[in-house]
């Protein structure tokens, strides 16, 4: 898999979990976090921070199961022009 790949589910799912890209992309969920980490750096994609909605605090929850990816929308500038 490349970058592409990895990009190209982002944009189309819009909000992941690190999971659900283990699972699509059968791949090591370190590998992935090394990839995401890159569109991260450019800017593409950002970690959402996970609530504690569970009430506990057991901490039992597989970590790939609440780690939040999503892609950031291309921000359209404003362009005024002099004519």
């Amino acid at each position: 898999m490349i970058l592409s790949d990895l990009r190209d589910y982002l944009k189309a799912k819009k909000t992941v979990t690190l999971n659900e890209l283990v699972i699509h992309f059968e791949m090591d969920g370190d590998a992935l976090r090394g990839m995401l980490v890159k569109w991260i750096k450019k800017g593409k994609v950002r970690q959402l921070a996970v609530g504690s909605d569970c009430g506990t605090t057991c901490t039992k929850c597989d970590p790939t199961l609440t780690e939040f990816y999503e892609w950031k929308e291309e921000q359209v500038k404003d362009i005024k022009t002099n004519a």
